[in-house]
């Protein structure tokens, strides 16, 4: 059912929901981070040990995304929803019950598997249940909460842990999953995309690809940038991609045509929104530990100083988001993404050994309103770009892009903060990973220039709405 046909009561219970499932999600990709100490005394994990508990979640979250945004189309988006919600409940409760670090790892890489597909078929539910007028609007609700859940993932971790235990950050998963499945279920119609043959070709070639992209990120650090697994990871998961485009570019029905990226709106939305999440997760993993390393903060203590900066996601993302339906993306993916640079190289030149938390609360603010702004605008320029029958390919490829880009963006800032000595003159690291996090945003901005001023439909696709167009490229 398109989304004029919807009720506004449906709409908003598609919107609480799919928030509601895109807030897990992104709690559970950093909120591990905060009960690591615990983790490993308590199970005897090594550090790479601990890496991997991280990170087995964002291979196999990256990996998988394409395939579950084009089975949601085939399958039913409500119904491949509440299964990935139930993937993700089952693989919370065995994190939480882990005898041991190798298990709990194995239930991070399931847990990953089932955010693949809540965060895509959320977008796409989202999609198919607003018109276009009103997108906009449910786009910077939905973007603003997704932004909170990854900016609190280290506040909610240190909270529960320091409160209870590290397993009651995965126990929480459950109760909430079991509701918001019934209510799935109940309060929200099934709808599909265009009836097409699933692309298992392209599915494994992507697959393949993203899972050699990121996993040479991810073990740059550890392994050495240099080394033969990194960079034989590196060129596998080139040629895969371009083996990948090759068979897209001959397939009769491809999981992804190639002719949507001849779109300004669908492609520089991806780009604005691999470097916006690059530079936010960055931030994000390194902050908290500034704020407890040079305050003495403890976990929830460094999570509140961090207020300043993740309230504003609640409270300017609705905001922005009714500014795309009236001024378009464009405008608020550079403004946004400029705002986020100011404020990183502010806290850059400020945040010393010597800093005093005061002189942080203003370049946080601007750095929030900044993402605030970005957040919804990337997304909907992504998704916006494309018919609505296309709404799933558009979610699938914009979350793979941001799941790329948030690995890319923390072993980027990684190796920047080791190679000005690590946790051994922390303030050195800190300042240069934060100058690292302003260039990643200024980038974002400059993909964000090539958006056009209109939503485009692209040529060779198929469109059953009449909406304004702009040239592709």
């Amino acid at each position: 059912m398109s989304g004029k046909g919807r009720t506004t009561v449906e709409q908003r219970w598609v919107l609480g929901l799919a928030s509601i499932g895109a807030v897990m999600v992104a709690l559970d990709a950093l909120v591990v981070a905060a009960a690591l100490s615990a983790i490993r005394q308590d199970l005897g994990a090594s550090i790479e040990q601990l890496e991997w508990t991280v990170n087995a979640y964002s291979l196999s979250f990256a990996m998988l995304l394409m395939i579950a945004a084009a089975l949601g189309d085939r399958w039913g988006r409500q119904r491949m929803f509440a299964g990935g919600l139930g993937l993700f409940s089952l693989a919370s409760a065995a994190c939480a019950l882990a005898p041991s670090v190798q298990w709990l790892i194995a239930a991070r890489a399931v847990q990953g598997v089932g955010a693949a597909v809540v965060m895509p078929l959320a977008m796409s539910l989202l999609g198919a249940a607003f018109p276009p007028e009103r997108r906009g609007w449910a786009i910077g609700i939905f973007s603003g909460l997704t932004g909170l859940g990854v900016l609190g993932g280290p506040v909610v971790g240190g909270a529960v842990t320091e409160g209870l235990a590290w397993q009651w950050i995965f126990w929480i998963n459950v109760p909430v999953g079991v509701v918001a499945i019934l209510l799935v279920l109940v309060r929200i119609s099934e709808s599909r995309g265009a009836a097409r043959r699933l692309d298992l070709g392209g599915a494994a070639l992507i697959t393949l690809a993203v899972l050699g992209i990121v996993w040479g990120v991810v073990r740059g650090e550890p392994a050495g940038w240099a080394s033969a697994e990194v960079l034989g990871s590196f060129v596998a998961g080139g040629l895969l991609l371009l083996a990948f485009l090759a068979w897209e570019r001959r397939a009769p029905q491809p999981m992804v045509p190639l002719s949507y990226f001849r779109s300004r709106a669908f492609s520089a939305g991806n780009a604005a929104g691999f470097f916006l999440t690059a530079a936010l997760f960055g931030a994000v993993f390194f902050m908290a530990q500034y704020m407890q390393v040079a305050f003495g903060a403890g976990p929830l203590e460094a999570g509140l100083r961090l207020l300043p900066w993740t309230a504003t996601l609640f409270l300017v993302a609705p905001v922005a988001g009714r500014l795309v339906d009236r001024v378009g993306e464009r405008p608020l993916v550079v403004a946004g993404l400029a705002l986020k640079a100011v404020g990183m190289f502010w806290i850059s030149q400020v945040s010393g050994a010597t800093a005093q938390y005061g002189e942080l609360v203003a370049p946080l603010i601007v750095a929030g309103c900044g993402v605030s702004m970005a957040l919804p605008a990337a997304q909907s320029a992504s998704i916006g770009a494309l018919p609505r029958e296309a709404v799933a390919i558009a979610s699938g490829v914009y979350s793979m892009m941001r799941q790329l880009g948030g690995a890319v963006g923390v072993a980027v800032l990684a190796a920047v903060f080791a190679a000005a000595g690590g946790y051994e003159s922390f303030a050195a690291g800190f300042t240069r990973a934060l100058a690292v996090c302003g260039v990643l945003s200024v980038l974002g901005a400059i993909a964000g220039l090539f958006i056009g001023v209109r939503r485009s439909v692209v040529p060779g696709a198929p469109s059953a709405r009449p909406e304004p167009v702009e040239e592709p490229v």
